[in-house]
């Protein structure tokens, strides 16, 4: 039977955590995979066509492997079939690989909902030089580290898929919204970041 994601999100990061634990555990003791399905191998293969695009999504780990491949699945399901979409579906997480245990992942929900200032400081102080996001996050105490890569994933992930070769908009979709002038509408590359964004939220 397929597990109902709790929709508060506080809730569904201590979810992610029993899940975590779960996929550590041997099956007798009521351990879960916590590997691909053969059916979301073969997705991610025909999505990130080139070795380094693979390489990328294989440096992940296994759970936000995982929760890409639903978020794919997600976008499929809603008739969504754009190239770039997908590929960022499948990449929006991946620099988090650099240091986001999950310990980390649940004091940030929950620094969120109930101390966003102290958050923040702890995300952006020392604030990373732009030009060197990874070196310097890298050098951030290990406590730390997390916090900033919460802060700056969507820049450094972005900056791994023009690496490794995906599509432009793929990295523009993984960077996340941009500033608009007010009263712009829409447009197509903002209504595929909606669908992205909608997709994460419902994994």
């Amino acid at each position: 039977m397929m597990q109902t994601r709790p929709s508060h999100p506080v809730v569904y990061r201590v979810y992610q955590l029993v899940v975590a634990i779960r996929t550590s555990l041997p099956s007798w003791a009521g351990g879960v995979s916590a590997t691909l399905s053969p059916a979301d191998a073969r997705l991610v293969s025909t999505i990130l066509t080139s070795p380094d695009q693979q390489a990328l999504f294989n440096r992940m780990p296994s759970n936000d492997q995982r929760h890409a491949a639903a978020v794919a699945r997600t976008l499929q399901a809603a008739g969504h079939t754009d190239p770039a979409l997908m590929q960022a579906a499948l990449l929006h997480d991946a620099a988090k690989s650099i240091s986001q245990p999950l310990f980390h992942r649940v004091a940030i929900v929950l620094l969120e909902a109930f101390w966003p200032v102290a958050l923040a400081r702890l995300g952006t102080e020392p604030a990373p030089d732009q030009e060197d996001l990874e070196t310097i996050i890298r050098q951030i105490s290990w406590w730390r580290r997390p916090f900033a890569v919460h802060t700056y994933h969507p820049e450094i992930g972005a900056a791994w898929a023009r690496k490794a070769g995906c599509h432009p908009l793929a990295a523009r979709l993984i960077l996340g919204p941009q500033d608009k002038p007010a009263g712009e509408p829409d447009t197509p590359e903002a209504n595929l970041l909606a669908a992205l964004q909608w997709a994460d939220n419902k994994n």
